[in-house]
C-alpha cells in the first residue's frame, strides 16, 4: 500500500503541466536560475533515477526541499506537524464522544423522537461542509458571542514552553495556566468543527451496533434472568458494541486528516494543512509532494495501530 501511494504521488506530480520549476516560479527567475533549481532537485535526471531516489530519500526521511521558502520539507513537518496533531486529537476526541453519546442513547430509545433526532443529527453533520460549519461558528461564537477567537493557536506572546509542542499538554506540565486558557479557546471551535463532521458518521455506526448486539442471544438471556436494563446496555452490549467503531476509528483517519486542511484553513490553525494549501497556491508541487506522502506514511501508520489495538481489545481477532 505504502509503495503504491508512493509511486502515485511521485506520478502525479510528474503528469501536470510543465516542470515544477517552472509552475512554481514562471518568469520570476531567469533561464539560468531555473536550470539550476532544476539541476539541484534532480529533474534534470530520467524519470526513473529520479524515481529510484525519491524512493530512497523517503526511507531515509527526506521528503524534500520547497522551491517557495527553499527549507526541508521535513522541517516544515517538525515545525507544523504539533498542531495538526493536537487538532487531530481534539477533534476525535469530540467525535468519539457526540458518536457514542447520541448513537448509544438513540439505540436505547429506538424509534423514539430521540432516535429520530439522533439520526437526523448524524445525517445532518456527515453532509455538512466543514468550511461552512467552521464559518458559521466563527460567526456565532466570535463574531457574534465574542466567545471564542476566530483563529491562530494561541495569543501573541503566549506560547508555553516548548515540551511536546502541544500547547495543551505543554502548558499543563508546566502549569502555565494563561497559556492553557489561551491555547484551550482557540483549539475549541476548529476541533468542535472537526470532531462534529465526523461524529456523524459514528452516531449511525454505533447506533447500528448497538441495535445489532441488543437483539443478540446474551442479551436476552441477560433480561430474563432480571438483571436491570441499564445495566445490560453499559456493562453487556455497550462494550462488544464499540468492537467495529473501534476499527472504524482508524479508518476514518484518513477524512480526519484531508478535513483538517479545510479546518485549518479556515480557522488559520497553523498546521501541515494550512501548509498545504498554501503551497498548492504556489504551485510548489515539490512540496506538496512531501506533505502528501507524508499524510500517506501518516495514515498507513495510523491504520496499522488501530489493527493492533483491535486485536488487543477483542479476543476473537489474532495475528499469525
Amino acid at each position: 500500500m505504502l509503495l503504491i501511494l508512493l509511486t502515485a504521488t511521485f506520478l502525479l506530480l510528474r503528469v501536470a503541466p510543465g516542470d515544477p520549476v517552472t509552475a512554481t516560479l514562471g518568469d520570476r527567475v531567469s533561464p539560468e536560475r531555473a536550470d539550476a533549481i532544476r539541476k539541484g532537485l534532480g529533474l534534470n535526471r530520467p524519470l526513473w533515477q529520479q524515481y529510484a531516489e525519491y524512493i530512497g530519500d523517503i526511507g531515509r526521511g527526506d521528503f524534500g526541499r520547497s522551491i517557495t521558502t527553499d527549507r526541508p520539507i521535513r522541517t516544515t513537518i517538525s515545525d507544523r506537524f504539533p498542531a495538526t496533531l493536537e487538532l487531530t486529537l481534539a477533534a476525535m476526541a469530540v467525535a468519539v464522544l457526540v458518536g457514542i453519546v447520541v448513537g448509544s442513547l438513540a439505540a436505547r430509545f429506538r424509534d423514539t423522537p430521540f432516535d429520530v433526532g439522533g439520526r437526523l443529527f448524524g445525517v445532518v453533520l456527515y453532509a455538512a461542509p466543514i468550511f461552512w460549519l467552521g464559518l458559521m461558528f466563527q460567526l456565532l461564537f466570535s463574531i457574534w458571542l465574542h466567545w471564542f477567537p476566530t483563529g491562530n493557536r494561541i495569543d501573541a506572546f503566549l506560547e508555553p514552553r516548548s515540551i511536546t509542542k502541544l500547547y495543551v499538554v505543554d502548558s499543563l506540565i508546566t502549569g502555565n495556566w494563561t497559556a492553557l486558557r489561551s491555547s484551550a479557546r482557540h483549539l475549541a471551535l476548529p476541533a468542535v468543527t472537526l470532531g462534529l463532521v465526523i461524529g456523524g458518521i459514528f452516531i449511525r455506526l454505533v447506533r447500528v451496533n448497538m441495535l445489532q448486539t441488543l437483539k443478540s442471544d446474551y442479551v436476552e438471556a441477560a433480561r430474563a434472568r432480571g438483571i436491570k436494563e441499564r445495566r445490560i446496555v453499559f456493562s453487556h452490549a455497550f462494550k462488544n458494541a464499540l468492537v467495529p467503531v473501534v476499527t472504524i476509528i482508524g479508518l476514518q483517519f484518513a477524512l480526519l486528516l484531508s478535513g483538517a486542511v479545510l479546518t485549518e484553513t479556515t480557522f488559520t490553525w497553523p498546521g501541515i494543512g494550512l501548509s498545504l494549501y498554501r503551497f498548492l497556491q504556489n504551485r510548489d508541487y515539490i512540496a506538496v509532494q512531501g506533505l502528501v506522502t507524508f499524510y500517506a506514511l501518516f495514515v498507513v501508520g495510523a491504520s496499522l495501530l488501530i489493527d493492533v489495538v483491535s486485536a488487543w481489545i477483542d479476543p476473537r481477532i489474532r495475528y499469525r
